[in-house]
């Protein structure tokens, strides 16, 4: 399946701030901006986000006619996209999925995603998905347990081109499914791969900390909790920790 274009750049200081500036400036793409060094990496919370030598930073700049609410479930796209390319190198069932969008390998945290998005003057979206994976290198010293896919290979990982080429393919087969049919054939993949289902977790949401067992997702990407009391919770936005966290 075809994919958009990648252009590629020794550094930058974000992809995600050049896809921004771009998309201020007019452009919609579709394009794949990657670099091989970032020097002002950002993940998710304003955190920052370490973009070691043989790692892939990579950001699509699209437009969506989406409301912002359903653009929003683009992310569940690029986990899945993602943890495709993982399995490419790993085998199958190395990857998992945690609400909302985290890929872990074997377990550790593996890729990260930030999504941004702004209106443009026509009133459509454009979407800045920016997906940074530990393909050589994992970061110590971070909040969660990290991992490279170069840890559980027993030759190199891929080069980040070679590994964006996969990541790009399969993003544009869950786009197209995505766009095709909604968020029910993103729903089914991510559930196929969903990490604590069924389980005790912690969502520790903007304002407070809730705790109970993930149900799993609801028809537009909300996660289902359900409380002690049988009550249903829907979480739209938060972190969600399984175990020890």
């Amino acid at each position: 399946m075809a994919h958009p274009p990648i252009e590629a750049y020794d550094e930058l200081d974000s992809t995600n701030a050049e896809a921004r500036r771009r998309a201020e400036a007019g452009e919609g793409g579709p394009v794949w901006i990657t670099a091989l060094v970032q020097t002002a990496g950002r993940g998710r919370r304003g955190r920052s986000w370490q973009t070691a030598s043989g790692n892939l930073a990579a950001t699509l700049l699209l437009t969506t006619n989406k409301p912002a609410g359903e653009a929003a479930q683009i992310s569940f796209v690029a986990a899945l996209a993602a943890a495709d390319l993982a399995e490419t190198c790993l085998g199958a069932g190395a990857a998992r999925l945690k609400w909302p969008n985290d890929v872990l390998v074997h377990g550790r945290k593996a890729v990260g995603i930030l999504v941004e998005s702004g209106v443009r003057p026509d009133g459509a979206l454009w979407l800045a998905v920016g997906i940074g994976i530990n393909l050589a290198h994992a970061p110590q010293d971070v909040e969660r347990p990290a991992t490279a896919f170069a840890e559980h290979m027993t030759v190199p990982p891929p080069s980040p081109l070679d590994a964006l080429e996969v990541l790009a393919t399969r993003f544009e087969h869950w786009r197209s499914a995505w766009a095709r049919e909604g968020f029910a054939p993103i729903a089914k993949g991510w559930t196929a791969k969903a990490h604590g289902l069924g389980e005790a977790c912690e969502a520790r949401l903007p304002n407070q900390t809730i705790r109970g067992v993930a149900l799993g997702l609801d028809s537009d990407g909300a996660l289902r909790l359900k409380l002690d009391d049988g009550a249903i919770l829907r979480i739209t936005a938060g972190d969600v920790f399984f175990g020890g966290g």
